[in-house]
Formats: C-alpha cells, structure tokens, sequence
C-alpha cells in the first residue's frame, strides 16, 4: 500500500481517513481540493488538473484523496490501493453540515487558503444525487481498475476503523 487512491461523495470522510492514514503510514497525502482550487473557489482547467495529478501519480508514494470523477482514470491506472467511501448520503450530509459549522468563516486544513467553508443548496443536491448519479460509475471504474490491486470498499463508520485496525 504505497499509491492509494481515496474516493467518495463529500462528507463521506476522505480527508480525515487520508490524514489518518498518512499518519499511520508515513505517506503524504495530496488533497485533490486544496490544488484544484484557487483562491476564492475559483477552479483551476481541466489541463492543469491533469497535468498536476499526472505529476503527482509519478511520486514513489503517495496519499490522493478526492472525487473528481474526470479525472479519477489518471490515478486508478497508476495506483496499487483504491478506497471507496461508500457511506449513506444522510451520513455525508450531516458530515458536511458538521464541517460547515466547525470551518465557517474559516478555510478547512485540506483547502486551499481564501476557499473560506461554504455550503449551499446545490452542493446539498450533489451529495444526496450522489449515490443515484455518481455511484454506479465509480462502481464501474474501480471494476475496470481492481486487476493487481487492492480495492476496499467502505460502508460505514465501524468498517473504516476495521479497517484502519489493520
């Protein structure tokens, strides 16, 4: 477990299980959000997206979490790990509501400075549609993907501390 690549809605709790994996095994962790977004939540092209995870993808080891779903076939092809965070919408609702009340007025540890937390209707949306919009794809390119890897895919609370028992 070298190249891990971690996916899944927001509030789903990637960037608490990769600080915590970081911790554990001594990789770095590169939060796709901090990097993709500018100052004033103003996002970076799709080019400079794919050239920064093509760069990072050619590290030694390394800790990536984050959806973004175009470009997620750039880090499953180069990853040996894949962790899916497939938690129940209400859970990743809550989360986000949770996260938006801890970093309101504040810019979280896993942005980029000047993205001060937001929550909005449509980012609510995104998170609730996600199981119905997005799973079934992710479910697909990690099938695509899982030859000679590693693929664990988590449902809830108790299986990531399983998990990170291990």
């Amino acid at each position: 477990m070298k190249k891990i690549v971690l996916i899944g809605s927001g509030g789903a709790g990637k960037s608490t299980l990769a600080r915590r994996m970081s911790e554990k095994l001594n990789i770095e962790v590169f939060h796709l959000d901090a990097l993709h977004w500018k100052p004033n939540w103003e996002m970076t092209s799709r080019e400079e997206q794919e050239e920064t995870q093509h760069s990072l993808v050619e590290k030694d080891e390394w800790i990536i979490d984050g959806h973004y779903g175009g470009t997620l076939p750039i880090r499953l092809q180069a990853c040996d790990t894949i962790i899916y965070l497939d938690m129940p919408r209400s859970v990743c609702v809550y989360r986000a509501i949770k996260r938006y009340r801890m970093y309101r007025h504040k810019t979280r540890p896993d942005m980029h400075e000047g993205c001060e937390e937001k929550l909005d209707p449509a980012f609510l949306k995104w998170i609730w549609d996600f199981p119905k919009k997005k799973r079934p794809a992710i479910l697909e390119m990690i099938e695509r993907y899982s030859e000679g890897r590693q693929v664990f895919i988590l449902q809830s609370k108790r299986e990531v501390e399983a998990f990170m028992a291990k």
